[in-house]
């Protein structure tokens, strides 16, 4: 199996650098030769002959780090006042809190949102259950659960150490489309412990999203939630991340004249992405999806949804279209790629295969993970969900989210930014639509 490369070290660079003509050009010409890739520069404070500047870095690996700051030391001008972890530094203190929407500052305040006056609202909500709806927070508050078991590239690490990411998910709903996320640890791979924790909490909550559950249990647990609740439950990494491709796989069909229904589309690695990937496919109307994984059950949950199993070579030279999540860096060689196709390569952070070797190899359009986040379709999922009052999440309402996707791509890019709100927005409306 291929050695795994290590992502990229990121730091920042805190110098005291004397305030005259080229002395800053000094340092950027050092760390240019010494191959640091300069992100952005920033002066933190100045003094009467000096400037304290703050040089984002980002380097292939400590030892190369260490070469860096070493020269830093060497340059006249120049002193190191500190080297810190931006990432670290971010998530300290967690990324998230909850608080208040309303005012507290007089005794009229506490008298109306806590007692005595928060009894009338607790009596309504008895006499009619639904008004919890209109009357509480629950309608906009999003349960993340995870039971750290598939933790993004990291594997089976444990719900605290998963913790950050959850904490992210939470991030991107309040920013993109104003949803209140929890996270929800269970330290458990036992599926009954894990959906009888959910459904034991699952009326704080509008709606359930199951996070980094590793394959197979995600299916069960997913399954059963959605069977045995009655707000919508969706797994992220299966769904959300197909809406994305197939969103992505409808605009470059479109630009090179193609009809993706008609298309064999071949999916490597059955796993939560993979056998997401393959049923939303199906139910847009593509024909003839293949697919391969090492593990039997994958292989067979593929057969059952009418896909074709098959092997490695198989896919390769029979799709039109290869969709890889597999996690094994360079496993799609160079021989491999028939001439014409489309590869996406989506193991994060290295894909199956980089997209500049497809495309030198002979495929006609290739990408990688980088652009294929289902951040930009869970918010947005989740938001017109909530807006319509589904209990479900429905095939329709993933691909009105795959379509309004692929209706706010622009220029010559693959998918819209991740960042832009009004795309959350077209999604959200576009999901309330299908689900009423």
């Amino acid at each position: 199996m291929p050695v795994k490369a290590e992502q990229k070290i990121l730091r920042i660079f805190r110098v005291k650098v004397t305030d005259k003509p080229g002395h800053f050009g000094r340092i950027a010409t050092s760390l240019g030769d010494l191959k640091a890739n300069i992100g952005e520069i920033a002066i933190v404070r100045q003094g009467p002959d000096y400037l304290i500047r703050d040089i984002s870095l980002s380097f292939i690996d400590e030892s190369h780090l260490q070469t860096c700051a070493e020269a830093m030391g060497k340059i006249e001008g120049v002193q190191m006042e500190s080297i810190f972890d931006p990432v670290q530094l971010v998530h300290e203190g967690g990324k998230i809190a909850v608080r208040s929407r309303v005012a507290l500052n007089t005794i009229a305040d506490l008298e109306k949102i806590y007692t005595p006056g928060v009894a009338q609202i607790c009596k309504l909500i008895h006499h009619e259950n639904s008004l919890s709806r209109r009357y509480t927070s629950i309608s906009n508050t999003v349960a993340v659960v995870t039971n750290g078991s598939a933790i993004l590239g990291l594997g089976n690490i444990g719900a605290v150490a998963g913790m950050p990411v959850m904490e992210g998910k939470a991030v991107l709903y309040e920013q993109l489309v104003g949803i209140s996320a929890v996270p929800i640890l269970i330290e458990s791979r036992d599926v009954n412990l894990v959906v009888q924790t959910v459904k034991n909490i699952a009326t704080t909550f509008g709606a359930i999203h199951i996070e980094d559950i590793a394959a197979p249990e995600c299916f069960e647990v997913e399954e059963r939630l959605q069977n045995e609740l009655n707000i919508p439950v969706l797994h992220d990494d299966q769904h959300a991340t197909a809406v994305v491709v197939l969103a992505g796989l409808l605009t470059i069909t479109h630009r090179m004249g193609l009809d993706l229904a008609s298309c064999k589309v071949g999916i490597i690695g059955l796993g939560a992405a993979g056998a997401g990937i393959a049923q939303l496919l199906q139910a847009y109307g593509v024909k003839s999806v293949l697919g391969t994984d090492l593990r039997k059950e994958a292989l067979d949950r593929l057969s059952l949804m009418g896909g074709v199993a098959t092997d490695l070579d198989g896919i390769m030279s029979r799709s039109d279209i290869v969709v890889a999540t597999t996690g094994v860096p360079g496993l799609i060689k160079s021989s491999m790629v028939k001439k014409g196709q489309v590869i996406l390569a989506l193991s994060n952070p290295d894909p199956e295969i980089a997209p500049d070797l497809a495309i030198k190899s002979g495929a006609s359009f290739a990408a990688d993970g980088r652009t294929i986040n289902n951040a930009l379709a869970f918010p947005g999922l989740f938001r017109g969900a909530l807006k319509a009052n589904a209990t479900k999440f429905t095939n329709k309402m993933k691909l009105a989210a795959a379509f309004a996707i692929a209706g706010q791509t622009k220029m010559d890019n693959l998918v819209p930014s991740i960042l832009d709100r009004e795309v959350h927005e077209h999604v959200s409306n576009a999901v309330a639509i299908a689900a009423s």
